[in-house]
């Protein structure tokens, strides 16, 4: 969002990013290549293929689709919805291109949906219906662009802050816009370093400063101190016209309003800019378009079918079978940590790929995580702790293998390596 009054600000709100992206060019070109021979997708029919072939291979994609979904515990897209009552919707092309609050002429369009779903998060995170500007992007990637954007646009030659545990579209981005960018230390959480932000700001206090804050770490859950952060830049010495804080909030952002004592995510506060991922949280089946007419509906929906109370009541859920999981893997002697506020668990990395692709686990180096989503239930959890340990003794029965040391990556106290072994 941008204000329309004095400094500006945005708030971009993001319906998705696909998972796949995050796995490496190699794995994903192989998970093509087998769903093409599983399902012949090969288009080779000059006059077109049938109706019913067409059926036959969706049925059979759908059916694998619900194979996955069992397994589907590495990444933080909700899979329990249902907008059944939406589908008449897909016999339109709906396109929402243009600013949403100026209208298009194009008539097929979503616009007041889109507007309805801004000054929804408009309200959640305290910014006037008048001082704000914003819209429901292709991607979380278009959302930390455009918040990044604007930054830059309002502080020419700022350096970008980030942790070095950032979403690497940040990265990204930092190379796309040609900025200055210094990757900051962070601490065992995935949280940022804050005596590290100061030793950098410090060092470069003749260039504005351009933040980025994680509110919720793609691998850990981390949730960098925005407070904490306000205040070290003010140690610094960088007055509010010398500095932009963009807060990525792609899950958390999206919970964090519904537990008790959570960080506050405010315009109150001196940010310019929020994104959250509409396809996360809230569950939205279309991930990408041209300023897609259908995604704000489907937005909508959710947010009025479930209300505050039903919002509360799944984030609570969410973070109950979290707990639930970190205490399963705890009890079994396998490191594991939940940062406070979270839904992510993380544990040791599997040794068998097979493993990880079958639970279609996150990994980063010698950790893993766990996201605990909507559609996660209680028995999955358990079929997941059950086949791990049964891998486990596998792995480890004749001592050529011991349990990966991850204090480096979640601290010592949530290790269960030889040296370690949890301790208290």
């Amino acid at each position: 969002m941008e204000n329309s009054v004095g400094k500006n600000m945005a708030m971009t709100f993001i319906p998705t990013t696909h998972p796949t992206e995050l796995l490496p060019t190699e794995e994903r070109q192989i998970d093509i290549e087998e769903n093409n021979s599983h399902m012949n997708l090969a288009i080779t029919q000059c006059s077109g293929e049938t109706q019913a072939n067409l059926a036959s291979v969706i049925s059979r994609y759908v059916e694998s689709l619900n194979q996955y979904n069992l397994h589907n515990l590495g990444y933080p897209g909700n899979q329990d919805f249902n907008y059944d009552v939406l589908a008449p919707l897909l016999h339109f092309h709906l396109n929402n291109a243009g600013d949403p609050f100026l209208g298009s002429s194009f008539s097929l369009n979503s616009t007041t949906f889109e507007v309805c779903v801004l000054d929804w998060f408009a309200n959640l995170w305290e910014i006037e219906k008048n001082d704000y500007w914003g819209y429901v992007t292709t991607g979380g990637t278009e959302g930390n662009l455009h918040g990044i954007l604007v930054g830059r646009e309002q502080l020419p030659g700022g350096i970008l802050y980030t942790s070095q545990d950032s979403h690497y579209s940040i990265f990204k981005i930092a190379r796309m816009y040609q900025m200055q960018c210094m990757k900051v230390s962070s601490l065992a959480s995935g949280e940022i370093n804050c005596v590290d932000l100061k030793a950098l700001l410090l060092a470069h206090k003749d260039k504005p400063a351009i933040i980025n804050l994680n509110i919720g770490t793609t691998m850990k859950g981390g949730i960098d101190d925005l407070d904490l952060v306000i205040q070290t830049l003010q140690e610094c010495g960088f007055t509010h016209d010398r500095f932009y804080i963009h807060c990525d909030g792609a899950l958390f952002g999206m919970m964090l309003p519904f537990i008790e004592r959570a960080p506050r995510i405010t315009f109150k506060k001196p940010i310019g800019s929020a994104t959250i991922s509409g396809h996360k949280f809230l569950g939205c089946p279309i991930p990408c378009g041209s300023r897609c007419g259908h995604a704000p509906i489907f937005l909508w929906y959710a947010i009025k079918r479930k209300g505050l109370k039903g919002l509360q009541n799944e984030v609570q859920k969410c973070i109950m079978k979290a707990c639930y999981l970190q205490h399963r893997l705890r009890d079994v002697r396998i490191g594991a940590m939940l940062n406070e506020f979270s839904n992510i668990v993380i544990f040791e990395r599997p040794l068998d790929e097979d493993f990880t692709h079958r639970w279609n686990l996150a990994c980063n180096g010698n950790i893993a995580h766990v996201v605990v989503m909507q559609h996660v239930t209680i028995e999955m959890l358990d079929s997941f702790v059950g086949e791990f340990l049964q891998k486990r003794s596998i792995w480890f029965k004749d001592g050529r293998f011991q349990p990966l040391c991850i204090a480096n990556d979640i601290g010592f106290r949530n290790c269960a390596c030889s040296m370690h072994n949890l301790m208290s």
